[in-house]
């Protein structure tokens, strides 16, 4: 486990009752209604997720406003609550996009200490009317990115987006984007809502189609600010943290879901005449993803627990949650395909998902090596000794 910390309380490192009745409920609604059946279904229409299941999982469970504060529509607990929704969003493979809106775009208005942007955008998000991202938040620094970027000018009527910005999660159906743009004076923060005469969204093949993304073309977009200049990297910097606590935790739930999937098979599968979980080739290496696992539920506790707090060592518990949380993934999902055999190489099986969703993951927030370096900065190592 992570080093501890005076200002986090242990407690917050377990689950309490309410959130274990969170995982419960949402196990059983995920089981029900989001299979791999479902996710293969909704990939094909135009928005690429369950649209009444989104209004459901705001209505009947209350999942967008978790973290969202009272004062705001939302219910006043925090992101530990949240965490728990996105561990089993993750388990499910859930094509909603809850990371870009709840994770992303809320807590950015939130960082952002702009209450009026807040009062405008929150209320919908929580009762989930309104979708949202996050464009030109560059998670290795805006100095090391090829995009050429987004610039802001103020017009006649106010401020104009232009530019572009690629990668952009949920990017061509999101209702609002919250983006960073250049403006003379330095980096601001802009919200806005995307119209087909001034935006132009281009969705991109990506190697995980349950988790979408898109070319997003600002010409002349209308726009408002968010927050004030000296707060926006500061904001983007809390943000990208954010997501990747919050990618920690999809990522556990997915471990989850792929361990216990290979467990029950290889139970139930023989050869010379035994099950092949007998084997003691097969013991260990269920055993090898078992114990990184349980690190990794670790790793994203203490980010989660970071998120909720606003604790200062947010930095350090993100890029230590993102690099083994995701290494966690790639190896529960690599023994998910070969330890089922023929039938984990198939499309028909929905292993394949896992896999993408593993490596589509992996780069999101920057790459495991991006992780460790920037990790071996903030606690004072030299980036020789993190390598």
């Amino acid at each position: 486990m992570p080093p501890r910390h005076p200002e986090i309380d242990p407690h917050l490192l377990s689950e309490t009752d309410e959130q274990r009745q969170l995982r419960a409920v949402l196990r059983d609604f995920y089981t029900e209604t989001s299979g791999p059946e479902e996710v293969r279904k909704h990939l094909a229409t135009p928005r690429g997720h369950d649209e009444p299941l989104w209004a459901r999982l705001a209505g009947e469970i209350g999942v967008h406003a978790l973290a969202v504060p009272e004062e705001y529509g939302g219910s006043g607990f925090t992101f530990a609550e949240l965490a728990v929704a996105l561990e089993e969003s993750g388990r499910a493979l859930s094509c909603a996009p809850l990371l870009p809106t709840v994770a992303l775009a809320a807590h950015a208005l939130l960082y952002s200490g702009d209450r009026t942007a807040s009062e405008r955008y929150l209320p919908r998000i929580a009762d989930g009317t309104l979708t949202a991202t996050v464009a030109g938040f560059h998670a290795e620094g805006p100095d090391e990115s090829d995009e050429p970027g987004v610039t802001a000018e103020q017009g006649g009527s106010g401020w104009v987006l232009r530019g572009q910005a690629d990668f952009v999660l949920d990017g061509s159906g999101a209702d609002l984007i919250l983006v960073r743009a250049q403006t003379p004076a330095g980096p601001r923060l802009f919200a806005c809502e995307p119209k087909p005469d001034t935006s132009r969204r281009t969705p991109r093949r990506v190697l995980d189609e349950t988790r979408r993304q898109a070319l997003v073309e600002f010409r002349g977009s209308p726009a408002i600010t968010v927050g004030t200049a000296e707060r926006t990297e500061e904001t983007v910097a809390a943000t990208l943290d954010t997501g990747r606590a919050a990618l920690a935790a999809e990522q556990v739930g997915g471990s989850g879901h792929a361990l216990d999937a290979t467990v029950e098979f290889v139970a139930q599968r023989h050869q010379f005449g035994r099950p092949v979980g007998s084997f003691q080739a097969v013991k260990h290496r269920l055993a090898d993803v078992l114990v990184t696992l349980e690190a990794a539920r670790s790793a994203s506790a203490y980010a989660t627990a970071c998120v909720a707090v606003a604790s200062p060592h947010l930095p350090v518990a993100a890029c230590a949650a993102a690099a083994v949380c995701s290494e966690t993934f790639r190896l529960a999902t690599a023994e998910y395909v070969q330890l089922h055999g023929g039938i984990g190489f198939t499309w028909e099986h929905p292993a394949h998902l896992y896999v993408r969703r593993a490596r589509g993951g992996e780069a999101l927030f920057g790459t495991t090596d991006r992780h460790r370096t920037r990790l071996a900065e903030l606690i004072g190592l030299t980036t020789g000794s993190a390598a």
